[in-house]
């Protein structure tokens, strides 16, 4: 699989928005229209208020789908669930730097990376940029959040990209290679806005697997 870098430009089509009763189907379908990593969001009903799935449907779209598999957990005690994860197939396992995931974010960013798996960081609009600081040289990304996590279509906040662009600086300033990422109402509209700020892995579920045309929405979202 390649060695995907902070400067490659990554779409990453979100299966929460795809018809979960033709999974297989689905994934196969976003990478034959572009899309480089499929996008994973675990909800558990507590973290976020709402379910979504498991290690089960991680280890479905591993097993029929050869693709960079970029695993988001929004759920409490990712430590405690890690094992699984790792075992259904993902490549990158991302985690929420929050309180309310009750976990240590460090010793669980040592844990996914010693499993040999790369490690990313979420925060939420509503958490300071601050919290994250403290653990960019121990990440492979970061997650912005771009919407309050928990349900897909929602509106871009662009606001957000603020925390983007401190991303970057930091990241340069700090000779770091982490990618940043961003999730949440990315579209043909927004992808530039994202892209012009320094996020380089644009996660689109509604505006790819609801598109009329995925590979004209997924070349779109990439600026091509």
């Amino acid at each position: 699989m390649k060695n995907w870098t902070y400067q490659d430009l990554i779409v990453a089509p979100s299966l929460l928005a795809a018809d979960f009763g033709r999974v297989a189907e689905e994934t196969s379908r976003a990478i034959n229209s572009g899309g480089d990593w499929m996008h994973l969001d675990i909800m558990d009903g507590n973290f976020v208020d709402n379910i979504s799935f498991g290690p089960a449907m991680v280890e479905t779209v591993h097993a029929t789908n050869d693709v960079f598999l970029d695993v988001h957990l929004m759920i409490q005690r990712p430590d405690h669930y890690l094992p699984r994860f790792v075992a259904a197939g993902a490549d990158m396992i991302t985690v929420h730097v929050e309180p309310e995931a009750t976990h240590d974010v460090g010793a669980t960013l040592a844990a996914i990376r010693a499993a040999g798996v790369k490690a990313g960081l979420a925060l939420n609009p509503a958490t300071a940029f601050e919290s994250v600081v403290p653990f960019l040289d121990q990440i492979d990304m970061l997650l912005c959040m771009t919407v309050v996590p928990g349900f897909g279509g929602q509106s871009f906040m662009g606001d957000m990209m603020a925390k983007v662009e401190r991303a970057a600086a930091i990241r340069a300033e700090k000779g770091l290679s982490y990618h940043i990422e961003v999730d949440g109402g990315v579209d043909p509209d927004t992808a530039p806005i994202c892209r012009a700020a320094g996020a380089n892995v644009l996660v689109a579920g509604s505006s790819t697997f609801k598109a009329a045309d995925m590979k004209a929405a997924v070349s779109a979202i990439r600026g091509e």
